[in-house]
């Protein structure tokens, strides 16, 4: 296991199933403190909601959840600074959540300073609260160019947010099939 920073951003990319969540959730239950988990999942669908319950049920009971699918850094201004570690699972759901929550003709521009509003509202939250921080996040920008304008206003906005976490990271680590890498 790499050696993880007790305070500040840790960003752990990698791609669907790579074992990015298994292992945030490792390394906040061995500071043996209870966790926030900040949820961005939204239940749309049946099959969402039963992930949902199962992710639940799975967490610690000493963990608190906080679910936000937009607005994160506003979300965040009501609460003291938390015990042990945050876990904001996911960004990429986040970043996602983000883009739709406005209207099918805004301008892939105007999606993307919303994206950007908002990571830079959660990094100003997320300052002032210190701590230890996990967060997860897909590595998009490795397959092919999506066939379709939103979903490379995603992939952009996405990787935009992935770099602008990065930057402020102590550490980052990719994983692969369940391998945590340095990457930072």
């Amino acid at each position: 296991m790499p050696e993880i920073p007790a305070s500040g951003l840790i960003l752990i990319l990698g791609g669907a199933r790579s074992g990015k969540s298994s292992f945030a959730e490792r390394i906040a239950r061995e500071t043996g403190l209870p966790a926030l988990f900040i949820a961005t999942a939204a239940a749309l669908d049946d099959e969402m909601r039963d992930r949902i319950a199962s992710h639940r049920a799975a967490r610690p009971s000493a963990w608190r959840t906080l679910e936000v699918q937009t607005r994160l850094g506003a979300a965040l201004q009501g609460i003291e600074p938390p015990a042990g570690p945050v876990i904001l699972d996911c960004v990429t759901l986040w970043v996602s959540n983000i883009l739709l929550s406005v209207p099918e003709e805004t301008p892939a521009e105007t999606r993307m300073q919303q994206v950007q509003a908002e990571v830079e509202a959660f990094l100003v939250a997320q300052r002032r609260l210190g701590g230890q921080w996990l967060l997860v996040s897909n590595e998009v920008g490795m397959g092919i160019v999506p066939a379709y304008p939103l979903g490379r206003i995603y992939r952009d906005a996405l990787g935009w947010a992935n770099q602008r976490l990065a930057q402020e990271a102590a550490r980052v680590i990719l994983m692969v099939a369940g391998i945590p890498l340095v990457v930072k």
